[in-house]
């Protein structure tokens, strides 16, 4: 039985975070559409829980008005009261910017305020919301329901083919490194590299492609060596 947890591969990644991009370029639901890009980008790039995203304020965010390097998940939001940071990728810290530019709302609003609101009210959005407006999203750009902590499990993924899992503890807010280890499991991506690390056969015999070897001249070659080995 598989018990790694459900990630997304890199392209699918790319799809669904292209396709609400695509739709928060203007038209209807363009200011939704780029609200779910910003929070997506969070749980991908920085690891957060859905109920820690829902409560971050504005202050957590923005320092001045532009996007803060590293995020302070305060312990009063985090799971467990642990508090941790995570530096933000130049690609969260993009969509930050973009999704204040684009919200005149939150320009007006108090430090204190909640960063993902719900339109012209100033609740923050439950976890059931932001579950289906992910879940939405993903059906749209890749056909399949993915949750937001699928998202979280996608980062943990990424990162422990790059770093060491103490590192990654940390980074996740995990009291325990049990927790952190189920991630050393392969996934999709890593499975195709793995076939294709085993195929890339020197000499240009990849096994795929207009330049591989037709199993005659390979049968041949092997015949001749044998050849010369009796010889």
């Amino acid at each position: 039985m598989n018990t790694s947890p459900k990630t997304l591969t890199v392209e699918e990644c790319d799809i669904l975070l292209a396709d609400l991009l695509g739709r928060s370029k203007g038209g209807a639901g363009w200011r939704y559409a780029l609200r779910t890009y910003t929070m997506a980008v969070l749980m991908l790039d920085a690891g957060l829980r859905v109920g820690e995203l829902v409560r971050l304020e504005l202050r957590d965010l923005f320092f001045q008005e532009k996007p803060v390097k590293t995020l302070i998940i305060r312990a009063l939001i985090a799971k467990r009261k642990r508090e941790r940071s995570v530096p933000m990728s130049v690609r969260a810290q993009y969509a930050l910017r973009d999704y204040l530019s684009e919200s005149p709302r939150l320009h007006a609003a108090d430090d204190t305020s909640y960063a993902f609101r719900v339109f012209l009210r100033d609740e923050h959005l439950t976890t059931r919301q932001v579950e289906r407006a992910i879940r939405s999203a993903a059906m749209k750009a890749i056909g399949r329901p993915v949750h937001p902590h699928i998202l979280r499990h996608t980062f943990a993924s990424r990162l422990m083919r790059v770093t060491d899992s103490r590192t990654v503890q940390e980074l996740l807010g995990h009291k325990n490194l049990s927790s952190t280890q189920v991630y050393t499991h392969p996934n999709e991506d890593d499975k195709k590299k793995a076939i294709e690390r085993a195929n890339d056969y020197p000499h240009g015999l990849h096994g795929f492609g207009d330049n591989s070897p037709r199993l005659s001249d390979v049968a041949n070659g092997i015949n001749a060596c044998r050849t010369n080995h009796d010889h």
